[in-house]
C-alpha cells in the first residue's frame, strides 16, 4: 500500500527510528505465494509510479522523478483474509522467515536504486505517524 505523504516517522519503544519529509510511505506484506520477482517487480513500481503532480497538476511525476524519500514499513497484516467471518485470517500471509528474508530483500533492492530510503523493523511493534497528502493511498499488488 502505497501512500502519499507530507511526513511520516517511526518510533519503536519510545525510540525515534526513521523519518522522511514529503514522499511514499510504503506498508509491505508479503504472501505464502511471493517470491523474489515480486520483490523485484514492486521495486520497479514503487520507484516509477507516478502519483505526484507536474506543472499541470496531473499525476505524471515518481518518487524518483521528484528527488522525495521513501519510508517502508513491513505490515503482514496487509495480507489477511477478511472475506469471511469477524476475525483476519492470516493463512495466506508468508511465514515470519520468508516474510523476513523477502521484506530484507526488498530494502536491499529498492536501497541499491534509490538512497533517499528507510524503514522500519520486521516483527516489531511500530508506532508510525503520518501526514497523508491528499489523501492520496494506492492498493499496489504485483503477482
Amino acid at each position: 500500500m502505497l501512500q502519499r505523504v507530507k511526513t511520516s516517522s517511526i518510533n519503536i519503544e519510545g525510540d525515534h527510528i526513521a523519518a522522511i519529509q514529503e514522499g511514499i510511505l510504503v506498508f509491505i506484506a508479503f504472501e505464502k505465494s511471493d517470491s523474489e520477482n515480486q520483490v523485484t517487480r514492486m521495486t520497479k513500481r514503487v520507484l516509477n509510479y507516478r502519483i505526484f503532480s507536474d506543472c499541470d497538476e496531473k499525476m505524471n511525476k515518481s518518487v524518483r522523478d521528484k528527488n522525495f524519500d521513501l519510508l517502508i514499513v513491513p505490515q503482514f497484516t496487509l495480507a489477511a483474509n477478511t472475506n469471511t467471518g469477524n476475525r483476519p485470517s492470516f493463512s495466506n500471509a508468508a511465514d515470519p522467515i520468508k516474510g523476513k528474508q523477502l521484506f530484507l530483500k526488498f530494502i536491499d533492492c529498492i536501497s541499491n536504486q534509490y538512497i533517499n530510503t528507510q524503514h522500519g523493523v520486521f516483527g516489531a511493534n511500530m508506532q508510525i505517524t503520518l501526514v497523508n497528502d491528499g489523501p492520496v493511498t494506492f492498493w499496489l499488488q504485483v503477482k
